[in-house]
């Protein structure tokens, strides 16, 4: 019997590929796009589901000879997603939108969508590679192309969601999969790849929260870590951490080392002080069952660009996890994702909390 696959499009090279594929290996073929939150007025800007973006989905999918349907699930899309990227900065974290769209949207309400359908499958146009273990477990490894790998972004999924999961491309090298497309006449071909915050629309984030929560950027002190003032901040979203400009008129070198909400006062130091070789993993997510123990010798990856960084993994009581680097690394940052390697297998991800046995 055939299976029936729904593919995740958004307009773009990789899941026009995706479709493409499936249809050539003899799935029966279903694409649906999913209609995003943008600001209003600049839908036309967003990074994916703009209007040139659906009709060039839909060109894909008549060459194709596939159905197609938009889904418009933009109130769904503000209280999962946009709700949260302004609450994790409303608490002073920085959050990380993309995978918990991943966990909440596209493998949430989609692959619901895809069931209602009768779907056997979602697919999706990411470059990670899934493979089924001996006791029929789902494993979830890096994709082949180590520039355009995004297994980081999916180290949310549960089992269950990657067991109804095929990733057609992610054993492929980005170049390839343009060729494909440019072979199949496809009209993304040349579509050039997004790299940022969908709903941004190519905004810089600190605008859109001035915007949308300008109370959450309210003034306050800076001050060292000695309790000193040496000046005002203009709204603790508007930091990062590692963050040496845009402190104001402080004359030595110092740099963001944390943001206190309590106090709402931004704590930076001298480069000395910068960094740590421990930090905290939250709501951690074990995609193959949690270890009976700890962990050795596991790579970690704490942002989606950042290269993976050795370390010792330990479990407290709490059921959070206590991360030791062996170098300190300058850009831990809290609210964001972490996610944990053995060699090319995530085994996978938690949220990036600050540790105090430091």
């Amino acid at each position: 019997m055939t299976q029936r696959v729904v593919v995740g499009m958004s307009g773009g090279v990789d899941s026009s590929v995706a479709a493409l594929l499936l249809k050539k290996q003899g799935y029966d073929v279903i694409g649906i796009m999913l209609r995003l939150w943008t600001e209003p007025d600049r839908e036309c800007d967003n990074a994916c589901c703009t209007p040139d973006s659906m009709a060039a989905a839909r060109r894909v999918a008549s060459s194709l000879d596939i159905p197609f349907y938009v889904v418009d699930i933009r109130d769904y899309f503000y209280k999962k997603i946009v709700d949260f990227f302004i609450d994790g900065y409303r608490n002073g974290v920085t959050p990380n939108p993309c995978v918990q769209c991943n966990r909440v949207v596209r493998w949430g309400f989609l692959l619901d969508e895809a069931k209602k359908l009768g779907a056997d499958l979602l697919a999706t146009g990411h470059y990670a590679r899934l493979e089924k273990s001996d006791k029929g477990q789902v494993i979830l490894r890096k994709g082949l192309d180590e520039n355009k790998d995004q297994s980081y972004v999916l180290s949310g999924l549960s089992q269950e969601q990657l067991q109804y999961t095929i990733l057609p491309i992610g054993a492929m090298e980005k170049p390839f999969v343009r060729q494909l497309a440019r072979e199949h006449n496809l009209p993304t071909a040349e579509k050039r790849d997004s790299q940022d915050l969908c709903f941004l629309a190519g905004d810089d984030y600190r605008n859109f929260l001035r915007r949308a929560a300008p109370e959450i950027s309210t003034p306050g002190p800076i001050m060292d870590t000695r309790g000193r003032i040496l000046g005002e901040h203009n709204g603790l979203p508007n930091y990062t951490i590692g963050q040496r400009k845009g402190l104001g008129a402080i004359q030595e070198p110092y740099y963001v080392l944390r943001k206190d909400t309590s106090t709402n006062s931004l704590v930076i130091g001298k480069k000395e002080e910068l960094g740590s070789t421990v930090m905290g993993i939250a709501d951690m997510n074990w995609i193959n069952g949690k270890p009976e123990s700890s962990l050795q010798n596991v790579m970690v990856k704490i942002r989606y660009k950042a290269p993976e960084q050795p370390a010792k993994i330990s479990f407290r009581e709490n059921g959070s996890l206590c991360v030791k680097f062996d170098k300190p690394l300058r850009d831990i940052t809290p609210g964001q994702q972490a996610a944990l390697y053995i060699d090319d297998i995530c085994l996978g991800g938690g949220v990036i909390t600050r540790d105090q046995e430091e």
